[in-house]
């Protein structure tokens, strides 16, 4: 049996892809021939992406999406398939953080926006996803979760409630779509060197930095091409017997 490497023509559909993690995917994805719908809050980022994708040969549109609310994730999946056919692949992975504070002084406000975002987002584009990959024979759904989904994460306790979440969302989905040939598997990252990971090192004090960056056996942060060369073989076939997983890209962090 042999399986393809290739993306070549995939449809895959990137939350969260103007910047960070999601930037490096659509760029690497689509240097490789893979179709690409960018989705993103940021409309001037995800714009500027989408053009210079373009200019370089590959093939890439841009549609303004806030994951947090349903009915603009669905004018995403249908934008996308309305300009590139129904989706192969959906990388969900548009987020948000919160400052490190402890559990009983965050203020409510903040744990409801990150589970409407970080939870609340990934169900509704998982929704939106099934529905397109019923129809066209099976596809692949990529949760980007985190080591936070899988561990303790004190002092940032609503965000890894919310990953925990994403979790149970990727592991209940691959059993319940398994014989519609729907996939779903989850990606963690630890700390990577992201514009939201740089910002939290912004505003912490050095002893807190240190710790951050250092919290890896490798004592570095990952880089977002690290995490994109993973998702780049994800989307492709020699990942077709892989369901209901967790790919840990943490520096040995759980080890």
């Amino acid at each position: 049996m042999t399986l393809s490497n290739s993306v070549e023509n995939k449809h895959i559909l990137i939350t969260g892809g103007a910047s960070g993690i999601g930037a490096a995917t659509a760029r690497l994805l689509a240097s490789r021939g893979a179709k690409i719908t960018i989705s993103d809050i940021n409309r001037d980022l995800g714009e500027q992406l989408c053009e210079k994708i373009i200019s370089d040969g590959g093939k890439a549109i841009f549609v303004y999406a806030d994951v947090s609310d349903a009915e603009s994730v669905a004018h995403l999946f249908n934008q996308a398939k309305a300009n590139f056919a129904d989706v192969n692949v959906t990388i969900n992975n548009a987020g948000i953080d919160h400052s490190p504070q402890q559990m009983h002084l965050v203020d409510d406000a903040i744990f409801h926006r990150n589970v409407a975002v970080n939870l609340a987002g990934v169900w509704y584009c998982m929704k939106q996803a099934i529905n397109q990959m019923l129809n066209n024979g099976g596809g692949h759904v990529i949760n980007i979760a985190s080591v936070a989904g899988l561990r303790s994460a004190p002092m940032i306790a609503a965000y890894s409630a919310t990953k925990h979440g994403v979790m149970g969302l990727t592991k209940s989905a691959a059993v319940e779509y398994a014989k519609a040939n729907i996939r779903f598997n989850a990606v963690c990252p630890s700390f990577i060197r992201t514009p939201m990971v740089e910002n939290v090192l912004a505003n912490v004090d050095e002893r807190v930095r240190n710790a951050m960056i250092k919290a890896n056996p490798m004592k570095r942060l990952g880089e977002v091409e690290e995490i994109a060369a993973t998702l780049a073989w994800l989307c492709t076939d020699e990942s077709s017997f892989m369901t209901g997983q967790s790919v840990v890209l943490d520096g040995g962090m759980l080890a």
